[in-house]
């Protein structure tokens, strides 16, 4: 998409802003959805740990 419209006054687009706005969101949520899926597979591994703990002590432990 280019900043630009051969029909308006100023040649500019109207929706280029969108378009900007809708892009950043975009990244944005790319980079978060990265770092929350780091901190969950962190927290499976220390859940597994824990199971682990506790089923070779014979501790029981609600499941889902």
């Amino acid at each position: 998409m280019e900043n630009y419209c051969a029909f308006s006054k100023n040649h500019k687009c109207i929706k280029w802003n969108n378009y900007i706005i809708t892009k950043h969101e975009l990244e944005e949520a790319d980079s978060l959805c990265h770092a929350n899926w780091i901190e969950i597979e962190r927290k499976n591994k220390y859940i597994q740990q824990l199971q682990t703990l506790l089923t070779a002590h014979n501790i029981p432990y609600p499941f889902e």
